[in-house]
Protein backbone atom coordinates (compact mmCIF):
# COMPACT_ATOMS: atom_id res chain seq x y z
CA UNK A 1 0.00 0.00 0.00
CA UNK A 2 1.16 3.98 -1.05
CA UNK A 3 2.74 5.02 2.18
CA UNK A 4 1.34 9.05 3.14
CA UNK A 5 1.91 8.76 6.20
CA UNK A 6 4.64 11.28 7.78
CA UNK A 7 5.06 9.58 11.23
CA UNK A 8 8.41 10.00 12.78
CA UNK A 9 9.59 12.52 10.58
CA UNK A 10 11.29 16.07 11.45
CA UNK A 11 9.99 18.80 8.86
CA UNK A 12 11.04 22.02 8.68
CA UNK A 13 9.28 24.89 6.94
CA UNK A 14 10.61 28.23 6.18
CA UNK A 15 8.22 31.72 7.13
CA UNK A 16 5.55 28.85 8.53
CA UNK A 17 3.66 31.49 10.91
CA UNK A 18 1.08 31.79 8.77
CA UNK A 19 -0.16 31.80 4.88
CA UNK A 20 0.83 28.62 2.81
CA UNK A 21 3.69 27.90 4.86
CA UNK A 22 1.23 27.60 7.85
CA UNK A 23 -1.29 25.14 5.92
CA UNK A 24 1.95 22.65 4.93
CA UNK A 25 2.85 22.61 7.97
CA UNK A 26 -0.39 21.91 9.36
CA UNK A 27 -0.74 19.13 7.00
CA UNK A 28 2.84 17.47 7.92
CA UNK A 29 1.64 17.41 11.52
CA UNK A 30 -1.85 16.14 11.00
CA UNK A 31 -0.28 12.95 8.99
CA UNK A 32 2.53 12.70 11.93
CA UNK A 33 5.45 15.09 11.75
CA UNK A 34 7.02 17.48 14.12
CA UNK A 35 6.87 20.39 13.33
CA UNK A 36 9.99 22.71 12.86
CA UNK A 37 9.52 26.40 11.56
CA UNK A 38 10.91 29.65 11.74
CA UNK A 39 10.30 33.60 11.02
CA UNK A 40 12.19 36.40 10.87
CA UNK A 41 11.59 38.13 13.96
CA UNK A 42 10.25 36.54 17.49
CA UNK A 43 6.31 38.16 17.18
CA UNK A 44 5.97 36.64 14.12
CA UNK A 45 7.26 33.43 15.64
CA UNK A 46 5.20 33.86 18.62
CA UNK A 47 2.40 34.22 16.11
CA UNK A 48 2.89 31.04 14.75
CA UNK A 49 3.51 29.13 17.82
CA UNK A 50 0.11 30.50 19.04
CA UNK A 51 -2.18 29.56 15.85
CA UNK A 52 -0.21 25.98 16.27
CA UNK A 53 -1.10 25.85 19.14
CA UNK A 54 -5.15 26.38 18.49
CA UNK A 55 -4.69 23.81 16.33
CA UNK A 56 -3.40 21.12 18.91
CA UNK A 57 0.11 21.05 17.08
CA UNK A 58 3.41 21.38 19.75
CA UNK A 59 5.53 23.24 16.66
CA UNK A 60 9.31 24.52 17.11
CA UNK A 61 9.61 27.68 16.79
CA UNK A 62 12.98 29.87 16.01
CA UNK A 63 13.66 33.38 14.73
CA UNK A 64 16.36 33.15 11.44
CA UNK A 65 16.52 35.52 8.37
CA UNK A 66 17.26 32.45 5.69
CA UNK A 67 19.07 35.05 3.68
CA UNK A 68 21.79 34.93 6.58
CA UNK A 69 24.15 31.70 5.85
CA UNK A 70 26.14 32.11 9.61
CA UNK A 71 22.84 32.52 11.21
CA UNK A 72 20.92 29.51 8.75
CA UNK A 73 24.11 27.36 10.08
CA UNK A 74 23.19 27.89 13.51
CA UNK A 75 20.38 27.49 13.47
CA UNK A 76 20.25 23.95 11.50
CA UNK A 77 22.45 23.24 14.02
CA UNK A 78 20.86 24.13 16.57
CA UNK A 79 17.37 22.20 15.42
CA UNK A 80 19.55 19.26 15.30
CA UNK A 81 20.61 19.19 18.64
CA UNK A 82 17.25 19.50 19.96
CA UNK A 83 14.74 18.25 17.80
CA UNK A 84 16.63 15.80 15.50
CA UNK A 85 17.76 15.31 11.90
CA UNK A 86 15.68 17.10 9.17
CA UNK A 87 13.62 14.46 7.19
CA UNK A 88 11.58 17.15 4.96
CA UNK A 89 12.78 20.60 3.70
CA UNK A 90 9.67 23.02 2.64
CA UNK A 91 11.45 25.99 1.40
CA UNK A 92 8.52 28.59 1.60
CA UNK A 93 9.58 31.88 3.30
CA UNK A 94 9.27 34.50 0.34
CA UNK A 95 8.03 38.01 -0.30
CA UNK A 96 6.70 39.89 -3.46
CA UNK A 97 6.86 43.71 -4.92
CA UNK A 98 4.55 44.57 -7.63
CA UNK A 99 6.71 47.66 -8.95
CA UNK A 100 6.52 48.24 -12.71
CA UNK A 101 10.60 46.84 -13.34
CA UNK A 102 10.99 50.40 -14.81
CA UNK A 103 10.41 52.02 -11.72
CA UNK A 104 11.79 49.29 -9.64
CA UNK A 105 15.89 49.84 -7.75
CA UNK A 106 18.18 47.23 -8.41
CA UNK A 107 17.92 47.05 -4.47
CA UNK A 108 14.77 46.31 -4.42
CA UNK A 109 15.08 43.93 -6.71
CA UNK A 110 17.80 42.10 -5.28
CA UNK A 111 16.10 42.08 -1.64
CA UNK A 112 13.49 39.36 -3.88
CA UNK A 113 16.32 37.35 -5.11
CA UNK A 114 17.59 37.42 -2.04
CA UNK A 115 14.94 36.14 0.02
CA UNK A 116 12.98 34.15 -2.71
CA UNK A 117 16.40 32.50 -4.32
CA UNK A 118 19.45 32.85 -2.27
CA UNK A 119 17.29 31.49 0.79
CA UNK A 120 16.51 28.23 -0.38
CA UNK A 121 20.25 27.67 -1.61
CA UNK A 122 21.06 28.58 1.98
CA UNK A 123 18.65 26.47 3.73
CA UNK A 124 18.97 23.32 1.46
CA UNK A 125 22.61 23.64 1.20
CA UNK A 126 22.86 23.57 5.08
CA UNK A 127 20.34 20.48 5.39
CA UNK A 128 21.85 18.24 2.33
CA UNK A 129 24.94 17.35 4.24
CA UNK A 130 22.78 15.61 7.02
CA UNK A 131 20.46 14.41 4.95
CA UNK A 132 22.99 12.05 2.67
CA UNK A 133 24.45 11.07 6.24
CA UNK A 134 20.48 9.53 7.03
CA UNK A 135 20.40 8.38 3.64
CA UNK A 136 16.81 10.03 2.47
CA UNK A 137 15.97 13.28 2.67
CA UNK A 138 12.40 15.69 1.06
CA UNK A 139 13.14 18.82 -0.61
CA UNK A 140 9.91 21.53 -1.59
CA UNK A 141 10.27 24.21 -2.88
CA UNK A 142 7.45 26.34 -3.08
CA UNK A 143 7.32 28.12 -6.78
CA UNK A 144 4.73 29.75 -8.59
CA UNK A 145 3.03 29.84 -11.86
CA UNK A 146 5.75 32.58 -12.21
CA UNK A 147 8.22 29.81 -12.75
CA UNK A 148 6.75 30.00 -16.27
CA UNK A 149 4.73 32.66 -16.97
CA UNK A 150 4.81 36.43 -16.54
CA UNK A 151 3.19 39.55 -15.88
CA UNK A 152 3.26 42.99 -15.25
CA UNK A 153 4.65 44.14 -12.05
CA UNK A 154 6.48 41.13 -10.78
CA UNK A 155 9.83 41.07 -12.73
CA UNK A 156 12.22 40.55 -9.25
CA UNK A 157 9.49 37.52 -8.20
CA UNK A 158 9.04 35.92 -11.96
CA UNK A 159 12.81 35.84 -11.70
CA UNK A 160 13.17 34.30 -8.38
CA UNK A 161 10.48 31.83 -9.04
CA UNK A 162 11.98 30.67 -12.18
CA UNK A 163 15.33 30.50 -10.58
CA UNK A 164 14.02 28.18 -8.01
CA UNK A 165 12.76 26.18 -10.57
CA UNK A 166 15.72 25.51 -11.57
CA UNK A 167 17.82 24.83 -9.07
CA UNK A 168 15.06 22.22 -7.46
CA UNK A 169 15.90 20.52 -10.91
CA UNK A 170 19.56 20.52 -10.34
CA UNK A 171 19.29 19.72 -6.71
CA UNK A 172 17.85 16.63 -7.83
CA UNK A 173 20.73 16.00 -10.30
CA UNK A 174 23.05 16.01 -7.99
CA UNK A 175 22.27 14.83 -4.74
CA UNK A 176 19.25 11.96 -6.38
CA UNK A 177 21.95 9.12 -6.33
CA UNK A 178 22.12 9.84 -2.63
CA UNK A 179 17.73 9.48 -1.72
CA UNK A 180 17.27 12.95 -1.88
CA UNK A 181 14.13 13.80 -3.73
CA UNK A 182 13.90 17.71 -4.70
CA UNK A 183 10.70 18.98 -5.87
CA UNK A 184 8.74 22.42 -6.08
CA UNK A 185 4.89 22.83 -5.55
CA UNK A 186 3.73 25.21 -7.90
CA UNK A 187 0.89 27.47 -6.25
CA UNK A 188 -1.72 29.18 -8.24
CA UNK A 189 -3.70 32.33 -6.99
CA UNK A 190 -4.12 31.24 -3.81
CA UNK A 191 -6.56 33.35 -1.28
CA UNK A 192 -3.97 34.44 1.47
CA UNK A 193 -3.05 37.75 3.26
CA UNK A 194 -0.02 38.15 0.86
CA UNK A 195 -2.89 38.05 -1.94
CA UNK A 196 -5.72 39.98 -0.47
CA UNK A 197 -4.91 43.45 -1.75
CA UNK A 198 -5.63 41.62 -5.15
CA UNK A 199 -9.86 40.12 -4.16
CA UNK A 200 -10.47 43.36 -2.37
CA UNK A 201 -13.66 44.95 -3.07
CA UNK A 202 -13.99 48.59 -5.16
CA UNK A 203 -15.42 51.62 -3.47
CA UNK A 204 -18.39 51.35 -5.95
CA UNK A 205 -18.81 47.65 -4.18
CA UNK A 206 -17.40 45.51 -7.81
CA UNK A 207 -15.11 43.03 -7.49
CA UNK A 208 -11.18 44.06 -8.24
CA UNK A 209 -10.97 44.23 -11.58
CA UNK A 210 -7.49 41.49 -10.95
CA UNK A 211 -10.10 39.23 -8.73
CA UNK A 212 -12.28 39.05 -11.72
CA UNK A 213 -9.45 38.89 -14.04
CA UNK A 214 -8.18 34.98 -12.21
CA UNK A 215 -11.54 33.74 -11.89
CA UNK A 216 -12.14 34.43 -15.73
CA UNK A 217 -8.47 32.47 -15.84
CA UNK A 218 -9.10 29.67 -13.86
CA UNK A 219 -11.13 26.64 -15.54
CA UNK A 220 -11.99 26.03 -11.81
CA UNK A 221 -13.72 29.76 -11.55
CA UNK A 222 -12.05 30.71 -8.17
CA UNK A 223 -9.21 31.27 -6.07
CA UNK A 224 -7.39 28.59 -4.24
CA UNK A 225 -7.30 28.07 -0.71
CA UNK A 226 -4.35 26.69 1.37
CA UNK A 227 -6.60 24.05 1.88
CA UNK A 228 -5.39 23.21 -1.98
CA UNK A 229 -2.26 22.73 -0.98
CA UNK A 230 -2.16 20.18 1.65
CA UNK A 231 -2.51 16.87 -0.25
CA UNK A 232 -0.04 17.31 -2.86
CA UNK A 233 2.44 19.03 -0.05
CA UNK A 234 2.08 15.68 1.79
CA UNK A 235 2.51 13.47 -1.43
CA UNK A 236 5.77 15.21 -1.95
CA UNK A 237 6.87 14.48 1.78
CA UNK A 238 5.93 11.25 1.93
CA UNK A 239 7.68 7.62 0.79
CA UNK A 240 4.49 7.69 -1.83
CA UNK A 241 6.58 9.79 -3.97
CA UNK A 242 10.18 8.64 -4.04
CA UNK A 243 10.85 7.73 -7.46
CA UNK A 244 9.55 11.77 -8.19
CA UNK A 245 12.13 14.09 -8.40
CA UNK A 246 12.71 17.26 -10.12
CA UNK A 247 9.46 18.13 -11.02
CA UNK A 248 7.11 20.85 -10.32
CA UNK A 249 3.82 20.15 -9.04
CA UNK A 250 1.31 23.06 -9.77
CA UNK A 251 -1.38 23.77 -8.17
CA UNK A 252 -3.62 26.05 -10.13
CA UNK A 253 -6.89 24.69 -10.90
CA UNK A 254 -5.71 24.55 -14.04
CA UNK A 255 -4.71 27.97 -15.33
CA UNK A 256 -1.23 27.00 -16.70
CA UNK A 257 -3.44 24.38 -19.46
CA UNK A 258 -6.04 27.18 -20.16
CA UNK A 259 -5.76 29.77 -23.15
CA UNK A 260 -8.75 31.60 -21.25
CA UNK A 261 -12.18 32.65 -22.69
CA UNK A 262 -12.84 34.10 -26.60
CA UNK A 263 -13.66 37.64 -25.70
Amino acid sequence: MVNFSLEGKIALVTGASYGIGFAIATAYAEAGATIVFNDINQALVDKGLASYKEKGIEAHGYVCDVTDEDAVNKFIAQVTEEVGVIDILVNNAGIIKRIPMHEMSAAEFRQVIDIDLNGPFIVSKAVIPHMIKKGHGKIINVCSMMSELGRETVSAYAAAKGGLKMLTKNICSEYGEYNIQCNGIGPGYIATPQTAPLREKQADGTPHPFDSFIIAKTPAARWGTTEDLMGPAVFLASEASNFVNGHILYVDGGILAYLGKQP
